[in-house]
C-alpha cells in the first residue's frame, strides 16, 4: 500500500512539475498588457504614426483585443491639459505611458515615479533633467531623443542653400513649449553665421497665426522656419495656406513638406513610432527604464516640394534637389 501511495505521490508532483513549466507560457499568451497614450496634439494628426506604433507591437506579439489594450488621451494642442490627463492614465494603472515631445514628457513625469515612461521623441531629455544621461537615463524614463534644437537650426542651413538670396528670416514659436528655449538659440546662432537677420513670431493659439503672418509682411521677412514643436506640426494645414497666400518659403517637418510647405526636414517619425514599441516589450519583459539606453535617430528625411516651389514663384538650385531624399512634383 505504502509503495502504491508513494507512485501515486511521485505521478501527481510529475505532473505538477509539467504544468508548472507549461504555466509560464500560457500566463504569458493569456497577459492583457495596458499601455497608455498621452499625445499633446490630436489622434488625427498622429493617424500614421499611431499605425506605425501598432505595427510595432503586432511584430513583437502584441495585438489589440487579444492581449493588448491602449488608452489614449489626447490634449488636442492645449499643453495645461496635459497633467490632468497623464493623471487619468496613472489612476487608470495602465503598465507603461509613451508619450511625445518636452510638454507631454513633464507632464507625465510629474504624474508618476513608479509606472515606466517611454519617450516616443524628446528634443532634449538630458537638458530638461528627464534622464541623467542617455548611456543610463535613471528614474523610469527611456526612449529617443530627436536633437531638436540641433535639427531646428539645420533646417536655417538647408533653407540658405536652397535659396541662396535669403535675408530676413520670419521663425513661428510656441512660447509655451519650453523646448523652444533652446530651439530658438540654437537657430539664431546659426542664422547668425549664415548673415541672416531673424525674427521670432509667437502663436500661442490657431488664431495668433494670421496676426503673426501679418506681422511677417509688415517686417518684410523672405522666409519662414518652423522649430521642432508639435503644436506647429498640428496646424501644418493653416501654416502652408499662410505661407502659400503671402508667397515665401518655408521649412518644417517632414509632413509640412507634403502637406504643401515648401522643404521638410526632420527624424523619421514614422520609424521612431514604430521602434517605441521595442521599449514597450522590453519594459513588459522585465527591463527597468532606468537601464535601457535612450536612442538616438538613424533616419532622416529631406524633401522638396516643387509644386510649392512654383506657387511662390521660386527655383530651388539642381544639386540642391540632387540630394533631397524625395522631391514632390
Amino acid at each position: 500500500m505504502r509503495k502504491f501511495m508513494n507512485k501515486r505521490v511521485t505521478r501527481v508532483a510529475l505532473c505538477a512539475m509539467l504544468l508548472a513549466l507549461n504555466f509560464p507560457v500560457e500566463a504569458q499568451q493569456a497577459k492583457v498588457v495596458r499601455i497608455g497614450f498621452l499625445g499633446p496634439t490630436s489622434a488625427a494628426s498622429n493617424v500614421g504614426r499611431m499605425e506605425a506604433l501598432r505595427e510595432g507591437l503586432r511584430d513583437l506579439g502584441y495585438v489589440e483585443g487579444k492581449n493588448l489594450v491602449i488608452e489614449s488621451r489626447w490634449a488636442e494642442g492645449k499643453f495645461d491639459r496635459l497633467p490632468e490627463l497623464a493623471a487619468e492614465l496613472v489612476h487608470l494603472n495602465v503598465y507603461v505611458i509613451l508619450t511625445t515631445g518636452t510638454p507631454g514628457i513633464r507632464a507625465a513625469k510629474n504624474a508618476t515615479t513608479t509606472i515606466p515612461i517611454v519617450m516616443v521623441t524628446s528634443g532634449d531629455p538630458v537638458g530638461f533633467g528627464f534622464v541623467a544621461s542617455l548611456a543610463r537615463p535613471g528614474g523610469n524614463i527611456t526612449g529617443s531623443s530627436t536633437f531638436a534644437p540641433e535639427l531646428s537650426a539645420k533646417r536655417i542651413e538647408l533653407l540658405k542653400e536652397a535659396l541662396p538670396r535669403i535675408q530676413r528670416l520670419g521663425v513661428l514659436f510656441n512660447p509655451d513649449n519650453s523646448i523652444n528655449d533652446r530651439n530658438l538659440p540654437a537657430m539664431e546662432q546659426t542664422a547668425k553665421l549664415l548673415k541672416i537677420g531673424i525674427q521670432r513670431f509667437e502663436v500661442r493659439a490657431v488664431e495668433d497665426f494670421k496676426n503673426a503672418f501679418s506681422a511677417m509682411t509688415k517686417q518684410r521677412v523672405d522666409a519662414v522656419a518652423l522649430p521642432e514643436d508639435d503644436f506647429l506640426n498640428a496646424n501644418q494645414t493653416q501654416i502652408v495656406e499662410l505661407v502659400t497666400k503671402h508667397r515665401l518659403s518655408s521649412i518644417g517637418r517632414e509632413v509640412f513638406a507634403e502637406a504643401g510647405g515648401l522643404i521638410g526636414y526632420a527624424v523619421n517619425f514614422v520609424d521612431l513610432y514604430r521602434r517605441a514599441a521595442i521599449f514597450v516589450d522590453k519594459i513588459v519583459k522585465g527591463a527597468k527604464p532606468a537601464d535601457i539606453p535612450v536612442e538616438q535617430p538613424k533616419k532622416f528625411e529631406f524633401i522638396i516640394n516643387l509644386r510649392a516651389a512654383k506657387q511662390i514663384g521660386v527655383t530651388i538650385p539642381p544639386n540642391v534637389l540632387a540630394r533631397a531624399d524625395r522631391v514632390i512634383k
